[in-house]
């Protein structure tokens, strides 16, 4: 198992793993909102960190809101970037077609995933190298295998 990451936070409720093994700390939102059909929303959680250089986190749906209400998070993932000092704020969607959604404080409304990241050095060439994908982009590998 690998160490856990110290990450200093300010937070009214500390993000917690629900379950051993999970990925993502669920975040909770610190306000009460009615998401109407088809709203958008920016939802509180009153969490900030500061996180180490060569890491980001990334705020992502929870699967229980996607599936059972329709509602997730609208530029998933979003990403928290190491300089970042603010409050994390999740851009939360409702999709269902008729149904409003009741937020309340307190709620889980997204998880925070803590990830290594590479700063990449872009270099400028004529021509890429050849890849056996080519440039086939979306839907390129079809639906079923042939």
């Amino acid at each position: 198992m690998i160490d856990p990451l110290e990450i200093p936070i300010r937070a009214e409720q500390i993000p917690s793993y629900a379950m051993p093994g999970d990925a993502g700390a669920d975040l909770r939102s610190t306000e009460s909102v009615l998401l109407a059909p088809g709203e958008r929303r920016l939802v509180g959680t009153g969490v900030s960190i500061a996180l180490p250089e060569g890491f980001a986190a990334f705020v992502m749906p929870r699967s229980g809101l996607a599936a059972k209400h329709g509602v997730t998070v609208v530029n998933a993932p979003g990403t928290v970037d190491a300089g970042y000092r603010g409050e994390i704020k999740v851009a939360l969607l409702n999709t269902d077609r008729s149904s409003a959604f009741q937020v309340e404080s307190g709620d889980r409304i997204a998880q925070l995933v803590v990830m290594p990241v590479v700063r990449a050095e872009f270099v400028a060439v004529d021509e890429l190298p050849e890849s056996s994908r080519g440039a086939g982009g979306f839907g390129s590998t079809g639906v079923r295998d042939a």
